[in-house]
């Protein structure tokens, strides 16, 4: 059965880096776009980064230049680099398809940016 973990997430200082990675078990992602979603608490969850299945990246504007996204599809596996953490990305982290399957949503990642 197809599905998708994430690990990585943890208690950072602000202006600490974190990678979330998302490994898929089952076939078939390689073929999708693949995107990182985040929920903060009393928030709808975002889009905060997607990626082709050829690798072109794209971000959120409130993420540019702070987040980088990355895959490699012979791991089966999607990363988010994270630096230059802020309070605000404080969030539980998703990878799903972008758009997103239901059955795929699994527990995220915590992210915690806090001193």
């Amino acid at each position: 059965q197809a599905a998708l973990v994430e690990s990585g997430g943890g208690l950072v200082q602000p202006g600490g880096s974190l990678r979330l990675s998302c490994v898929a078990s089952g076939s078939g992602f390689v073929k999708y776009i693949m995107g990182w979603f985040r929920q903060a608490p009393g928030k709808q969850r975002e889009l905060v980064a997607s990626i082709t299945p050829r690798g072109i990246p794209t971000v959120a504007n409130s993420v540019k230049g702070r987040f980088t996204i990355s895959r490699d599809n012979a791991e089966n596996t999607m990363y988010l680099q994270m630096n230059d953490l802020k309070p605000e990305d404080t969030a539980i982290y998703y990878c799903n398809t972008n758009p997103p399957l239901p059955p795929y949503w699994g527990q995220g990642a915590q992210v915690t940016v806090s001193s």
